[in-house]
């Protein structure tokens, strides 16, 4: 199992003559909908409001096999982010969260325990840029370190953070704590500017993490694990736009991870070369045909093409 933690929140889509469509979204719960699609077993601890939007919030991740035992009923109105595209595609967003769900987060709100071998995966769209729900998250990271795996994608939020020489320490500190990290090149020219992604790669690496992935767009992926570099190109797709396409590839690579029985520490401490690009070719393609739809909406198992996904999609569990 694989419990993902953080925000789930509304995006507000640009629809056509200037009107806006709510959508769910947020980084953790997306990442959540694509292991569900894909057959993982998944738990989204998440923050979920009781209105409009969190009933929409719900249907969607019960759609999409997205257990929610974890989940709380927050008395605040749904967190909300208005999305704008370039004329590529890609998304910026603006974030509402004063007196939201996820501007509650509390530490004593967190489970007392986590469900025995799960994997933890938390995301700092947010969670790095605000004190509370920061705080929260890193005690769960900091408590279950040494127990379980944990992976994280900082996916920063600069314009969130109140102070950023915090935001830049809280996400070292989150570095040392996890055993896999995958962050965008947009991530990095904020946090390492002028920095080469190997250079970085290499440093992150050596503050604890057995993998660390750098996800670059059409430009493809590099990924520093045990046996070395792994250096992808990227897939030549028409896109429509980029909204979720990150935690898409954090979806794939997870579930590659899980289906390859290589997500446990001891394991990812020798993944080979061969693992890794199969792995890291996996979430490119799941990655990809999100880029291909309207929004966050990660695909399901049967939609991608032997050609995407090789064996390895045939080799993905599915829930019983």
């Amino acid at each position: 199992m694989i419990v993902v933690c953080g925000e789930a929140l509304i995006d507000l889509v640009p629809a056509p003559e200037g009107m806006y469509r709510a959508r769910p979204g947020g980084s953790p719960a997306n990442v959540a909908v694509g292991l569900g699609r894909l057959g993982v077993d998944v738990s989204l601890l998440a923050r979920i409001a009781d209105d409009a939007f969190g009933r929409l919030m719900r249907e969607h991740l019960v759609k999409s096999r997205v257990a929610l035992d974890a989940a709380l009923v927050a008395s605040e109105p749904s967190t909300l982010a208005v999305v704008s595209l370039d004329q590529s595609g890609k998304a910026e967003y603006a974030f509402y969260v004063e007196g939201s769900a996820d501007g509650a987060w509390r530490i004593e709100e967190l489970p007392a325990e986590l469900p025995p071998l799960a994997t933890l995966h938390v995301s700092g769209s947010l969670a790095l840029g605000l004190p509370g729900m920061g705080d929260a998250l890193e005690a769960l990271l900091t408590r279950e370190k040494g127990g379980r795996t944990l992976t994280f994608d900082p996916n920063t939020r600069p314009q969130l953070a109140r102070d950023e020489a915090e935001l830049r320490a809280r996400l070292q500190r989150w570095i040392s704590l996890v055993d896999v990290v995958k962050v965008s090149s947009d991530d990095l020219a904020w946090v390492a500017p002028g920095e080469p992604i190997a250079e970085v790669a290499t440093r992150w690496r050596s503050l604890g993490p057995s993998l660390v992935v750098v996800t670059r767009g059409e430009d493809g992926v590099y990924a520093l694990g045990p046996s070395g570099p792994v250096d992808l190109p990227g897939h030549r797709i028409t896109v429509i736009d980029t909204v979720g396409a990150g935690d898409a590839f954090m979806a794939g690579l997870l579930a590659a991870l899980d289906s390859a029985d290589s997500l446990a520490p001891d394991r990812l401490a020798v993944l080979d070369t061969t693992g890794l690009e199969r792995a890291l070719a996996f979430a490119q393609a799941v990655a990809a045909e999100t880029c291909r739809r309207v929004g966050a909406d990660p695909p399901w198992r049967e939609e991608l093409t032997a050609e995407a996904g090789g064996d390895l999609r045939e080799g993905l569990t599915t829930p019983g």
